[in-house]
């Protein structure tokens, strides 16, 4: 179960040392777009999105379609990022509104209804086997060789979007009007829509922009990613993870845990394959029991 010399030489080998960094970045990446969203949601709207992982999902296929439509891929990813936030929307709209101060288990029982319902209309519309984009055809250019190591290009494209991803949704969320908006809403719905302010359509906005970011995760995750209806399960309880470890609400707290834990799962594959899981939900238990909050989260106060 646990190979310490093939982790240590690895650790010792430049080639493998950057091979498996490299992909330990893009994993940890896309976990953060996926992560962010639900981090987003949850840290202004107090909402546990559980269907977070059906929007990735979403994302994937529209991309999908798209580039099999225009064959440009960053239309695809737009295309994938519109059709999750259009939905996430209406989602808000007809559903998750309902039931905002609701407990959390009944937020529960209409999310995994959603994830069925999605599920199924993936089948019904694009098929039950599986599917596969390619690596678009902007990069199918030879690996950077770094030390030894091989980066293909695409993995610094990925890497390159989440970062500017997460920059941006700190600064939207912190100093922007939306922003300040959508946090005083959260703290006191009816004072803001006193000032005049339709409160119900910046929630909904906020929550379509976090199932964009799942739907661009998707999109941009589905060159390298079989498609499949239910793939946004795994990555959906993976980012709970992130969510848990980096802090409720801390989009910056998402991308260091999403990082240390895309770090674990590529080097763990090589010292303790049979554990990789298992290492990931040590961890959260670790954070949970020493330092609840999170690593750059705030304490709750009662």
């Amino acid at each position: 179960m646990l190979n310490i010399d093939a982790l240590m030489n690895c650790f010792g080998n430049s080639a493998c040392l950057v091979t498996q960094s490299a992909t330990g970045l893009i994993i940890g990446m896309l976990l953060f777009l996926v992560a962010s969203g639900v981090t987003l949601i949850f840290g202004v709207l107090h909402v546990v999105n559980f269907a977070h992982g059906a929007f990735y999902m979403i994302g994937a296929y529209a991309a999908y379609s798209a580039y099999g439509v225009t064959g440009n891929y960053y239309l695809s990813v737009l295309a994938g990022a519109v059709a999750a936030a259009i939905v996430g929307v209406l989602f808000e709209r007809l559903a998750i509104s309902r039931v905002y101060k609701e407990n959390l288990l009944m937020q529960l029982l209409v999310c995994y209804a959603f994830v069925l319902i999605c599920d199924d209309a993936v089948k019904i519309i694009w098929g039950a086997e599986y599917l596969a984009m390619g690596i678009p055809s902007e990069f199918r250019v030879p690996p950077l060789r770094i030390a030894g190591g091989v980066v293909p290009p695409f993995y610094l494209f990925l890497a390159g979007s989440a970062l500017a991803v997460a920059i941006l949704s700190v600064i939207l969320i912190r100093y922007s009007r939306f922003g300040k908006i959508v946090r005083a809403a959260a703290e006191n719905a009816t004072m803001v829509s006193v000032l005049g302010i339709r409160v119900p359509l910046y929630f909904a906005a906020l929550f379509g922009l976090g199932c964009a970011l799942a739907g661009m995760a998707g999109a941009l995750a589905a060159p390298v990613r079989s498609l499949t209806p239910g793939m946004g399960l795994s990555i959906l309880i993976e980012s709970f993870i992130v969510t848990v470890i980096g802090g409720m609400g801390s989009i910056p707290g998402a991308l260091l845990a999403a990082i240390l834990l895309g770090f674990t799962r590529s080097f763990g594959s090589v010292g303790f394959p049979l554990f990789v899981d298992g290492a990931m939900f040590l961890m959260m238990v670790v954070i949970l029991v020493f330092r609840p909050q999170g690593l750059l989260g705030e304490r709750m106060v009662r």
